[in-house]
Order: structure tokens, then C-alpha cells, then sequence
């Protein structure tokens, strides 16, 4: 029988990211952006099965049972640390496992403008990141936690589920709370957090209507709160929180957004062609007086113009971010065309220079949307 050990031995020693166990399919592991089948034999239910019995605590197993399915953190001896996913399909066990990196990463070297440092410092307001699944989200909100930990006295209280990052008490004290261990909800955990004397409180995911409001409230009340969202840009992250509201309340939500958010960063993961491995594109806005009154005005579309004008703070766009990476020869272009906001003006972009329309010409050329529009009328009949 397969040895679980020895898989996770193996995306340790690869440095992968994810180790998907199915039935049907040998073992996957997931190498920088690409799922790779190991060269063993297929796993059949009592594998998959025993595989789940060997790392999952009785009290998950009992939740799989019940539910269908469980999340928990697992520790792998003293190597690291992974967050698992398992869950039933065909009526058989599965299991996904993310690595979790050991080592917190500098602002630095996430790629972070220096500008993230300063808004750090603040002792109010609702620093969002937000991405894709699997984008690094969680990262940079541990390496964020971490840099205030080093560096300011302030009383911590991170919300996860399940934990990833273990931090120690540094200048800061630092408190993780467990959902479904140490407390039931998000929205809980941070109302009660409230009364122990917080100065920065993470909260894991603003998941549902009464997490967002704690999150917002908690900012309001003067305290520094990040969390995550699964939006794309500055834009689409506004309208997702106002969205979440009930049409009374959407009025006076936009009111206390402006009031409180103070930063978005909005990143994606993307392959890299100078050396394995994956580098983040981000975007990045400080949220400043007149973008508070956009977010006010119900205007978010205009963000992206003073995201445009505001490269002295280190704000900028998704796409000009994949365009310098893609212009430094660190990702391809078809990585970049494919994530990108608007395809079109990066398409027009490639095609300026000689280069640039050999890449382009290289993925199929620039994508043909007076066809697509015709093909739409023609449905539309």
C-alpha cells in the first residue's frame, strides 16, 4: 500500500503545492501550476481510504461522516505543514493537500510595494487581498501578520480554518483562533474578539453577510482588520461587499466601506519561464480621499483611473504588472493573455514591435472580436 509519508516526502522535497488522492488515478502532485501523475499504481478505495484514517483526527473523520466533508491543518513530522481537504465523491474518500510554505516570505520578496510597509503601521482601518483560489492569498496575509509582529506591540488575533501559519510572539502577542475548534463561526470569533483588547484581528475569509459586517464593524471601532475575498481587482472586490447587502442596506454600506477600507491588493499566481516555480502579478490600490468617494458615489469602474495615476504609491493595474513581468522574460504571453483584465490593449500592446508580434503570433494570434460579435447577432436572431 502506498505510504502517505513518502507522498509527502516527495512534495516536500519538489516543492509542490498540492497532493490531490483519488480513486481511479495514481497520485497527483501539482507542480508549479500543473497537475504531474506519479509513476505508481492506481489508487483504489480501501488506498484512498487508509490513506484518510492515517492523518485525520477522529473528530474529522467522524465531520466526513456526517457531512460529506472536513478541513484541518496536519503537521508532517517536523518538515511542514498542509491544509487538507477531504471529501466524498462517488461514495468514495478523496483528499487534496496544500503545502503550506515553512518559511514566512519579506514583503520584499512577495513583491509587495515598500507603500504596504507605512499602511502596516496604521491602528485602523480594512487592508482586503483577494484572488483565485490557490493565488497566495494566504501568504501574504501571514507575511503582512508577520511583519507587524516583528515590528510593532500590538495584541494580534488571527481567525482561520483551519490555521496555516504558526506565529510566535515576537514584539507583538500574537492569538489563533481555530474555527470549529475553538469557536464555532468567523462572525463569532470576531465579536467576541473585540473584548479581549485587539489592535489587529486577520479574519480568514469574509465568507457571508454577518462575517462581513463584524469585519467592517471591527474596522470602524478602530482596529487594523485584513481578511481575503475571492474577487478579482479593486472594482470587482467593492461591488462584491456591496452585492452581499440587502438593497436598504446597500446605501449606507457603501458609506462605511469608504469610511473604512484602506487598501486592496488583488493578486493571481502565474508560471514562470526563467526558472521553476510561480511569481504573483498583483494590484494594488491605496484607498485615498477621492477614491473614498467613488465607493460613496457608487462609482467603483473609476478606480481603475486613479489606480492609473497613482504609480508614486506604488498602486498599479493587473495587466500592467503582467505586462512588466511578461517584458521582463520572467512569464510567457500567453500566461499573461490569459489572465489578463483586457486582453485586447495588451494584444494591441504586443503588436508595437517586432517581438512582440512574433509572441502573439505565437498563441494564435490577436483575438478576433468583430467575428465573436458577429457570431452574437447571429444568435441573437
Amino acid at each position: 500500500m502506498i505510504q502517505i509519508d513518502k507522498l509527502l516526502q516527495f512534495v516536500v522535497a519538489k516543492n509542490g503545492s498540492d497532493l490531490h488522492l483519488h480513486v481511479g488515478r495514481p497520485p497527483v502532485v501539482r507542480l508549479h501550476g500543473h497537475l504531474k501523475p506519479l509513476e505508481t499504481e492506481v489508487l483504489t478505495p480501501e488506498d484512498t481510504a487508509g490513506l484518510m484514517r492515517s492523518i485525520t483526527p477522529d473528530r474529522h473523520q467522524q465531520e466526513l461522516e456526517d457531512v460529506g466533508s472536513a478541513d484541518f491543518g496536519f503537521s508532517f513530522q517536523d518538515k511542514a505543514r498542509f491544509r487538507v481537504a477531504v471529501f466524498k465523491q462517488r461514495g468514495h474518500v478523496s483528499l487534496s493537500l496544500r503545502l503550506i510554505p515553512s518559511r514566512l516570505m519579506s514583503l520584499s520578496e512577495i513583491g509587495l510595494p515598500t507603500t504596504v510597509e507605512s499602511l502596516l503601521g496604521r491602528t485602523r482601518g480594512l487592508f482586503l487581498v483577494t484572488g483565485p483560489t490557490g493565488s497566495g492569498k494566504t501568504t501574504t496575509l501571514a507575511s503582512m501578520i508577520n511583519y507587524i509582529n516583528e515590528n510593532f506591540d500590538r495584541h494580534i488575533i488571527t481567525i482561520e480554518e483551519p490555521i496555516e501559519y504558526y506565529h510566535e510572539h515576537k514584539e507583538s502577542i500574537i492569538n489563533q483562533r481555530e474555527v470549529g475548534t475553538d469557536v464555532n463561526t468567523f462572525s463569532e470569533a470576531v465579536q467576541r474578539g473585540l473584548r479581549a483588547d485587539p489592535d489587529v484581528i486577520l479574519v480568514g475569509e469574509m465568507r457571508d453577510l454577518d462575517t462581513m459586517e463584524a469585519a467592517i464593524r471591527a474596522a470602524e471601532t478602530g482596529h487594523l482588520v485584513f481578511s481575503t475575498l475571492h474577487t478579482t481587482g479593486v472594482a470587482g472586490t467593492v461591488n462584491r461587499i456591496v452585492d452581499a447587502f440587502p438593497v436598504g442596506q446597500k446605501e449606507m454600506m457603501r458609506v462605511q466601506l469608504a469610511s473604512c477600507l484602506m487598501a486592496v491588493v488583488s493578486q493571481m499566481l502565474v508560471p514562470r519561464i526563467d526558472m521553476p516555480g510561480r511569481i504573483a502579478a498583483y494590484e494594488f490600490m491605496m484607498i485615498t480621499p477621492a477614491a473614498q468617494n467613488l465607493i460613496r458615489k457608487n462609482e467603483p469602474y473609476r478606480l481603475e483611473s486613479l489606480i492609473q495615476m497613482g504609480g508614486k504609491w506604488g498602486m498599479q493595474l493587473l495587466d500592467d504588472s503582467l505586462w512588466d513581468l511578461y517584458s521582463r522574460k520572467i512569464i510567457a504571453v500567453g500566461e499573461m493573455l490569459e489572465r489578463a483584465q483586457r486582453r485586447e490593449e495588451l494584444e494591441q500592446k504586443l503588436t508595437a514591435t517586432a517581438e512582440g508580434r512574433k509572441d502573439l503570433k505565437s498563441v494564435g494570434g490577436p483575438l478576433d472580436v468583430s467575428d465573436l460579435n458577429k457570431f452574437q447577432k447571429t444568435v441573437a436572431r
